[in-house]
């Protein structure tokens, strides 16, 4: 029998894809099929036909991105069983947690984050958990400080009774599972345990609505008076495992780094640099790194090379350290871990030193001029120039030769949350489509690491899916509005009924979503989870995208420099499938909804047209009219903006705001006014 210390933790699971490649390389043969027909057409048809050929261009670009990104998709199978027996050997882990706004991230979310990395099932004296605030709110750090005393509890009941779930608001959501045995100590425990829990969500709600959550002792004399964006950097030792116990609590850290209005922070980038998801790309060189629960070796994060080039580095340590002063700052203790960590040193023994007396350094670190003159946001951290620091960041680390792993065990270790309203969703993907046209277009585009950096041909493909989001929204638009405009002018843009080609679109049109619904149910998901996927992913590409896509514009032009936007995380204290409103979108008064009304009014007026008649006599561009094709199309389109012609008819948050319309309508008038003169 093989030694179990011997082998491995995971080990990587080539998928069955022969089903996969052939519905891929079918798709792609139809849409390279309807490009030539329409190239052996071309000449006798209108511009319609030419635009019609660009976009579908465009998407059979975008398909071969995705083929060759999801060509050799892998699992990898985890055996924690294994783990627990190599607990000796493990490596210190710091884990960092990051918010920014107390008003819109409420802290009680943030604090069952923090709770559940506290009660990881990892030696303690090997953990140090980070809480970064870059508001420095008075109310996130206090609810630190109350957390830390419900973990003190919490993380000895889950190893008592081997806890699963170790979210409290996700366990506390359940009936408790009665071990045999034990059945009245546990019940009364877990009583207790939920009774505590629900004491400190209260306060900390409370807190959150006041000002000042408490008397301002000694520990909260640093806020008083606080001034957001100006201020002095903050560090905090909530806990420290004084002891080194395993089987305690983790080390617990507030930081605030320092805020001055005449210097750049470099957004989240910045703070996380202060502290220092994936299938088919797991095939190639890796996973991207898409901003959370990723686990970093240090080495990595400080710009060191793969192990082949790492011992050349080594043996040229002792001439380097004028070097690694000035790529990691003047901190002396902090060039001094980080040439111990380069030397192999146990990362164990660094992490686990006394923090109170490293509080004076990490404070000069986390003043905001520590950075300059150094290599901070370019060779070592977290990369800046783009808000999306995480993608920027993994390609920089991929380009250096490093190759990462995509780790999913069952059930999911940790889940995230999204914003469930839709101002907010729109201003997230927003946000995102902007930093990463951002990333293509500058100095760190994936197409110049392919031929200067270690960056594969085909990661640099699977880097492009994502960087080029707001690039996609225009040729989405376009295809929307051409089958509107074949409506209004009585011209067609698809192959007429009578030919053999008409069966091109019609089976890309079936195969594309048959397969895309067989692969979704294969995760679990419903029918209802698909449709919801297929229509929010056209809403947010003509929308939130096309608003990216005009931010670069702005802030390329310098009218309008880009900006990371704080999104809204809502509390959910209750069972959403008890709420009648769950699910609704919602709207607000921003120019982001206004393409998606904009929509919704032609395609009304387009079809009011074609159904009616209501056309001119002959087709005004183009050999043909139109008919049954571009009404489904439309049809098609206005089922997809179901949320947006339901929104019009709603009130409050769940209705389209009146400047919205008023801005879509007179849009969508000229549009069809210019359209029909023309």
């Amino acid at each position: 029998m093989a030694n179990p210390i011997s082998l491995p933790l995971q080990e990587k699971i080539p998928r069955n894809n022969i089903i996969r490649r052939v519905a891929d390389l079918l798709i792609l043969f139809l849409l390279i099929s309807l490009l030539l027909y329409r190239l052996l057409n071309l000449c006798s048809h209108s511009f319609v036909w030419q635009l019609a050929l660009l976009c579908e261009t465009c998407f059979t670009f975008i398909w071969i991105l995705n083929t060759s990104t999801r060509w050799n998709s892998v699992d990898y199978k985890t055996y924690p069983d294994r783990f627990l027996k190599r607990f000796e050997e493990v490596p210190a882990l710091d884990m960092f947690v990051t918010t920014a706004d107390s008003s819109l991230e409420p802290p009680i979310k943030t604090m069952n984050t923090v709770i559940s990395l506290l009660a990881v099932d990892y030696p303690a004296n090997k953990l140090a958990c980070y809480v970064s605030d870059d508001g420095g709110s008075i109310i996130t750090f206090y609810a630190l400080i109350e957390a830390s005393k419900f973990a003190k509890l919490w993380v000895p009941f889950c190893k008592k009774y081997s806890v699963g779930v170790r979210a409290p608001f996700m366990y506390f959501s359940k009936e408790p599972q009665i071990l045999a045995g034990d059945s009245s100590d546990f019940l009364n425990e877990w009583r207790k345990m939920k009774d505590d829990y629900e004491e400190l969500s209260q306060k900390i709600s409370e807190a959150a609505q006041k000002s000042i959550p408490c008397n301002l002792n000694n520990d909260f004399m640093d806020f008083y008076e606080i001034e957001r964006g100006n201020h002095a950097s903050i560090v905090k030792v909530i806990w420290e495992n004084k002891d080194n116990d395993p089987d305690g609590l983790p080390h617990i850290i507030y930081v605030s780094r320092e805020k001055r209005p005449k210097h750049h922070h470099n957004f989240k980038a910045g703070a996380l640099n202060v502290l220092l998801l994936m299938n088919g790309m797991a095939g190639i060189q890796g996973p991207l790194y898409g901003g959370t629960g990723c686990f970093h070796r240090r080495k990595v994060i400080y710009g060191w090379l793969p192990p082949d080039d790492e011992e050349i580095k080594k043996a040229n340590l002792n001439s380097m350290k004028e070097d690694l002063q000035r790529r990691f700052g003047y901190s002396k203790e902090f060039v001094e871990s980080v040439a111990k960590i380069i030397l192999g040193t146990s990362e164990e023994k660094l992490n686990m030193r006394d923090l109170s007396s490293a509080l004076k350094a990490a404070n000069v670190v986390s003043g905001c001029q520590y950075e300059f003159n150094t290599s901070w946001g370019q060779e070592v951290g977290l990369v800046y120039g783009s808000t999306n620091e995480d993608v920027i960041t993994g390609m920089k680390i991929h380009g250096r030769g490093w190759e990462s792993t995509y780790c999913s065990p069952k059930p999911p270790a940790f889940l995230g949350c999204t914003p469930s309203g839709g101002p907010s969703c729109m201003t997230q993907h927003k946000r995102w489509a902007t930093g990463l046209l951002q990333i293509l277009i500058g100095k760190h585009s994936p197409l110049i690491g392919t031929f200067t950096t270690k960056l594969r041909l085909r990661q640099c493909l699977g880097y492009m899916i994502p960087t080029i989001w707001a690039l996609r929204s225009l040729p989405e638009l376009c295809y929307s509005l051409l089958v509107a405009f074949c409506l209004l002018t009585n011209t067609t843009f698809l192959p007429k009924v009578s030919e053999p080609a008409i069966l091109i679109p019609i089976a890309l049109f079936a195969i594309y979503n048959i397969y895309t619904l067989v692969e979704y149910c294969s995760f679990g998901y419903s029918f209802r989870g698909w449709w919801n996927n297929q229509r929010m992913s056209r809403i947010i590409t003509v929308s939130a995208w096309l608003f990216g896509a005009i931010g670069f514009c702005l802030d390329l032009l310098g009218i309008s420099p880009a900006v990371f936007e704080v999104t809204r995380k809502d509390e959910n204290t209750h069972d959403s499938n008890l709420d009648s409103d769950a699910g609704r979108f919602t709207f607000d008064s921003s120019p982001i909804f206004v393409p998606g009304v904009t929509l919704v009014f032609v395609h009304t007026s387009a079809l009011v047209a074609g159904l009616l008649r209501v056309q001119p006599a002959r087709p005004v561009f183009g050999a043909s009219g139109s008919g049954p094709g571009e009404i489904l199309c439309s049809l098609w389109v206005l089922l997809s903006f179901l949320p947006f012609v339901k929104g019009l008819f709603r009130k409050g948050s769940y209705g389209i705001p009146w400047p919205v319309i008023l801005k879509a309508a007179i849009l969508a008038l000229f549009f069809v006014r210019f359209v029909c003169k023309g």
